[in-house]
């Protein structure tokens, strides 16, 4: 694999391009009895070390901006992508279906100039879901707290090598983990199975609420979503008129946790996001207004339905 050129790219197309870089289709589910297999396969997509990736000196703790340097020209005509893991962490070992904290810095391989940088304070990164088809070349056989230095060629000739230091943060659970927080009345009740998917409970013979309603159910304690940012969340949507859930409202039923700026959903549903913190879970009553518009209630959409949502939010990336 050879890189596309990513000298002039901001860090979050950086990453993007790089996690992405051999990708392919590929089922990253795991279950319990298939994690040593996942383990090792995502062990065995890890590009190789070499020459090129171990004559990087990097210096500088884990999580924080690193120090490198480049004492030995790195030459790239053989080049494609190495990897050295320069700090081993203590953490628990990736597996194919993750969601990863990172922090990128991105260096000329030629210069040493650092050319763009992100990961090392809240907001900067959202999480990345890793595979053997994807991320698997970067993350492959590391460990949670783990510094890797990577070293690739790309076609750009005035930034022919490009060296990349990731840091391995942590692994984003894909459920809130926030603090549990008191019901409010009057709102639908929820319950939550072990894994954290939500069932909603709603009292159909009730009068709606005229307003948009948001409570939290548990309270993050990471980065406060701001508008514009783009977030990365579970939910699961109901009818309040029939209690049921419908079409296209639900990640928890066979799909994955979705990313998407706040601005490109309905307006209740921005109104539940925003001002949130990272961690948190919430409920949210939205107004036909404020969802997909007034009219005659029909099975063909959902014009005139007052909507209730359950939002995990997982991570938030700040808009540019």
């Amino acid at each position: 694999m050879r890189l596309r050129p990513l000298a002039a790219l901001s860090v979050a197309a950086v990453s993007a391009l790089l996690l992405a870089g051999c990708a392919g289709s590929g089922d990253t589910t795991a279950t319990p009895e298939a994690t040593a297999t996942v383990a090792a396969d995502l062990c065995s997509s890890a590009a190789p070390t070499g020459a090129a990736s171990e004559g990087i000196t990097v210096s500088g703790e884990v999580g924080s901006s690193p120090t490198v340097e480049i004492t030995t020209p790195i030459d790239s005509t053989d080049l494609t992508l190495e990897r050295t893991i320069t700090v081993e962490g203590t953490g628990d070992a990736l597996v194919a279906g993750d969601f990863v904290n990172y922090a990128i810095t991105v260096v000329s391989g030629t210069t040493g100039e650092v050319l763009d940088q992100a990961g090392y304070e809240a907001g900067d990164l959202l999480p990345e879901q890793i595979s053997p088809e994807n991320g698997g070349q970067l993350f492959g056989c590391a460990t949670v707290g783990s510094r890797l230095t990577i070293a690739g060629a790309t076609s750009d000739e005035t930034t022919p090598i490009v060296v990349y230091v990731i840091d391995v943060l942590g692994v984003t659970p894909t459920a809130a983990w926030g603090e549990p927080q008191a019901p409010v009345d009057g709102m639908p009740t929820v319950t939550l199975a072990d894994d954290g998917t939500p069932s909603i409970t709603i009292d159909t013979s009730a009068t709606p609420p005229t307003e948009t309603e948001v409570a939290t159910l548990k309270k993050g304690d990471g980065y406060t979503v701001a508008s514009g940012d783009t977030v990365l969340i579970q939910y699961r949507g109901a009818r309040w008129s029939t209690g049921e859930l419908f079409d296209g409202g639900d990640t928890w039923d066979g799909g994955s946790p979705y990313s998407a700026a706040t601005t490109g959903f309905v307006a209740g549903f921005q109104k539940a996001l925003e001002g949130q913190t990272v961690g948190s879970q919430v409920l949210v009553v939205i107004t036909p207004a404020d969802g997909y518009g007034e009219g005659e209630i029909n099975d063909s959409d959902l014009v005139g339905e007052t909507l209730v949502f359950v939002i995990d939010i997982l991570g938030a990336q700040k808009a540019a």
